[in-house]
């Protein structure tokens, strides 16, 4: 049976957990400089229609760790950018790799390469969901505090693919989720009731970082909504994650954000780059959680 990775949910708490474990271990084993050539002959296609740093650089580093190797595909230079059935791409290519990573702006266009791929499908970032993300930031929750579960996490900002993520990992995960975002900007309401009693709205952000383990944000104006920007810019006032909002959190609360970070906008500079920020170690656990990830598909 293919596994696809197109969300949390398609993965049981204890796989998830599985994955954090084994992320970890093989973060160990790169350190010491170790050879895990596990996946030696593997091959990975990559096709994104949004640009990336993180997620392709530690895709295209980690199956080469594990001794594969991979392949850009930007759509504009596939026969996608001519019109050829989205379909009928998912067919050819899947006949041809191991794997397929997709960051796309459609949900439902991943889904549908997924449904016609002989190969597992793992999602790169939608509209919808980014789920390596999180598997990169429990880790690196796990790593500084240990078990996230029972643990109070705020997320301060936009109801966007991030924060729907970080909705499924508290189901998943067991650990109680705060939401401030401004009306009008609030997540997928049907993925939130699904997360009844794990994730909820609250008022402001002061609600949200009050005596919580973890602070979360992200930018305002994610890609495609570059139009946006101003009008955003003023809805999202009094959101910024500030020196004086992280004091409200526990004393030992650590701040994280996906990144890329506009300094003085969704974030202070003071707490991306003071003691209690993990973002470095975030970015980093995308390229062990990943490579935990491939293993778990292809091996």
């Amino acid at each position: 049976m293919i596994r696809h990775f197109l969300s949390l949910m398609d993965c049981t708490p204890k796989e998830l957990r599985m994955l954090i474990e084994r992320a970890m271990t093989l973060k160990a084993i790169l350190h010491r400089r170790e050879p895990h050539e596990y996946l030696r002959g593997s091959s990975l296609a990559l096709i994104f229609e949004k640009s990336s740093t993180r997620t392709r650089v530690s895709f295209e580093a980690g199956i080469t760790q594990l001794g594969g190797n991979s392949m850009f595909l930007a759509p504009a230079e596939l026969q996608l950018g001519r019109g050829e059935p989205l379909e009928d791409t998912a067919r050819v290519v899947s006949r041809m790799v191991d794997a397929i990573v997709i960051r796309t702006h459609e949900h439902a266009k991943l889904a549908a390469f997924a449904e016609h791929s002989q190969v597992p499908v793992i999602n790169a970032l939608t509209d919808r969901f980014h789920p390596c993300q999180l598997l990169a930031d429990i880790q690196t929750y796990f790593e500084h505090r240990g078990d996230i579960a029972g643990r109070t996490v705020a997320w301060i900002g936009d109801g966007n693919n991030v924060c729907q993520s970080w909705i499924n990992a508290a189901r998943q995960f067991g650990f109680t989720l705060r939401i401030a975002t401004p009306a009008g900007y609030r997540p997928n309401p049907e993925i939130l009731g699904a997360a009844a009693g794990s994730a909820h709205l609250v008022e402001t952000p002061e609600d949200a970082a009050r005596g919580a383990d973890l602070v979360v944000t992200d930018t305002w104006a994610s890609m495609g909504q570059e139009s946006e920007k101003e009008v955003r810019m003023r809805a999202f006032q009094g959101y910024c994650v500030t020196a004086c909002l992280m004091d409200l959190a526990a004393a030992d609360a650590l701040f994280m954000h996906c990144l890329p970070a506009y300094r003085g906008v969704e974030v202070a500079g003071e707490v991306i780059d003071g003691p209690r920020s993990v973002v470095w170690d975030e970015a980093e656990n995308r390229l062990h959680a990943q490579k935990a990830l491939l293993e778990f598909l292809l091996a």
